[in-house]
């Protein structure tokens, strides 16, 4: 049985985004219940996780630290700004590569 309400997937969409235990967690937890917008909020933050990963072993590493830096604080917005989604019982995309995720992990 699909479960699509906001109030009820709440509390696993804002502990996705901590740290990748959390991600897990309620990655897992979700498979049973299967509520959508919990599902959209893991998402948004496994590319979120991809980024900062991809940022930290790229960029740190074969372009300048202080770039990495920039992204690290840019990436660091999206983070808070998809966790206040979450918050405010909303669908938000992350800016720039919301529809992406969504799209690249729909069957999540």
């Amino acid at each position: 049985m699909e479960n699509f309400t906001a109030k009820e997937g709440k509390t696993m969409a804002i502990v996705s985004y901590f740290t990748i235990i959390g991600l897990a967690v309620s990655f897992f937890l979700n498979k049973n219940k299967e509520n959508y917008f919990t599902s959209f909020h893991i998402r948004q933050s496994i590319g979120l996780h991809l980024l900062y990963f991809a940022n930290k072993w790229i960029v740190y590493e074969y372009i300048a630290y202080n770039v990495g830096w920039g992204f690290r604080i840019l990436i660091l917005g999206l983070f808070i700004y998809a966790i206040l989604g979450a918050l405010q019982e909303e669908e938000k995309l992350v800016p720039v590569f919301g529809e992406k995720f969504q799209e690249w992990f729909k069957n999540i």
